[in-house]
């Protein structure tokens, strides 16, 4: 089975780049994917696919069936959405809807995802139970896809016993994966405070109550809710990223506003952190005389990787591609819509290396010149198609 998936990968690849490349040209950003879904619907069907479309508007859905198709259901996942970022890349496929670009790979794990569902439909003779595959839009933007198309039933009817998604890793060259069993990503919220005062001339401080001084001692006062709050076994983060004060230099404004991130990975000290937070805001501000609102929107949750699934995954990986291709990876602080699927159903999360010095291709993502080694396409395609074809729920093990 390994060497015929790798004979169809190695024939279907000029395919799969041209696949990747139009979907590069093409990009859309969250919940807008219609055009990207359509020219997704119309491979499948190219390809005699059957599927469902319409999914939280622009995702799809299908099954392909093998042998034996009740005796086990097991998930695959791609995201299809864009950023809200203008390509800089001097590339024949470089995006042609400005300020829109694919800089997080999303065009990548969706050409993988086809790919893998082509060697499923072509040897769906010699492998057995049901692939339930999902195109996922709007993994960028709150409140994810992945929440919406679970609302929406699509861990239902068939229910899948497992689920799979990959990532890009710019930093990992391509032929390489890493993969973390266990707590791998974290949830993520947005806080939007603004510190409210009042503002005058800069000169005649025992006149005004000064928001920018307030936000300063806010956002030092505001660490301690990780350094003397947060379990040490417990990695959290709390950051700010934007501060706006609209005065000038001799002149203090009425408010101040501040954006930031708070991730972690327990559902617990989560809220518990949202109330200190809130507190600690209220409390600052009301002692120098102002006033606060804060708002703390609810992101995603942190991702964990299935023992037994992660372990399956590895091992298919390894007799695909060697044991020395495979990574350990470490905890990330970063995010993933991809963690609603692990909170409800056994999952495995994997990053796969797309990166190559030697051809300068080493752009991290959400950069204006992300791009990658297109050897990755059978790779991804590979890798997702013999993972689904030989893990296991645990009850068949």
């Amino acid at each position: 089975m390994k060497q015929l998936i790798a004979t169809k990968a190695l024939a279907l690849e000029p395919e799969l780049i041209a696949i990747r490349r139009h979907l590069h040209q093409h990009p859309e950003l969250s919940f807008q994917e219609y055009n990207t879904s359509a020219y997704i619907q119309s491979v499948l069907s190219q390809w005699g696919i059957k599927f469902s479309s319409g999914w939280v508007k622009t995702g799809i859905v299908g099954v392909i069936e093998g042998k034996n198709p009740d005796s086990r259901c097991i998930g695959l996942r791609a995201d299809i959405d864009a950023l809200p970022i203008q390509e800089e890349n001097q590339v024949s496929y470089q995006s042609c809807n400005p300020g829109v670009m694919h800089a997080c790979g999303h065009d990548v794990h969706t050409t993988c995802l086809l790919g893998a569902l082509k060697l499923l439909h072509d040897t769906r003779d010699q492998w057995e139970g049901q692939i339930k595959f999902l195109f996922q839009p709007g993994e960028e933007k709150l409140p994810g896809g992945a929440s919406l198309m679970i609302a929406e039933g699509v861990l239902k009817n068939p229910a899948p016993q497992a689920i799979i998604g990959l990532h890009v890793l710019p930093q990992m060259e391509c032929g390489f994966f890493g993969l973390k069993s266990g707590m791998f990503m974290a949830s993520a919220d947005e806080i939007y405070i603004t510190v409210k005062g009042k503002g005058g001339h800069a000169a005649l401080p025992q006149s005004f109550i000064d928001p920018i001084l307030i936000s300063a001692h806010l956002i030092t006062a505001l660490q301690q809710v990780v350094s003397r709050n947060a379990s040490p076994i417990i990695p959290s983060v709390l950051s700010f990223g934007k501060i706006i004060g609209n005065g000038a230099t001799n002149v203090i404004p009425d408010e101040v506003k501040l954006e930031g991130t708070f991730r972690t990975f327990n559902e617990d000290w989560r809220s518990q952190a949202h109330e200190r937070i809130q507190s600690i805001c209220h409390s600052i501000c009301e002692g120098f005389g102002g006033s606060c609102e804060v708002n703390i929107l609810k992101g995603y949750p942190f991702l964990v990787n299935d023992h037994s699934i992660s372990d399956q995954v590895q091992k298919s990986l390894s007799d695909l591609f060697g044991q020395d291709k495979i990574l350990p990876l470490e905890t990330r602080m970063t995010a993933e819509d991809f963690a609603y699927y692990s909170q409800i159903v056994p999952a495995c999360f994997f990053r796969m290396g797309t990166g190559n010095s030697a051809k300068g291709i080493s752009s991290g993502i959400h950069t204006s010149t992300f791009d990658v080694d297109e050897k990755c396409l059978i790779h991804g395609s590979m890798a997702m198609a013999m993972a689904a074809m030989t893990i296991k729920p645990y009850y068949l093990h």
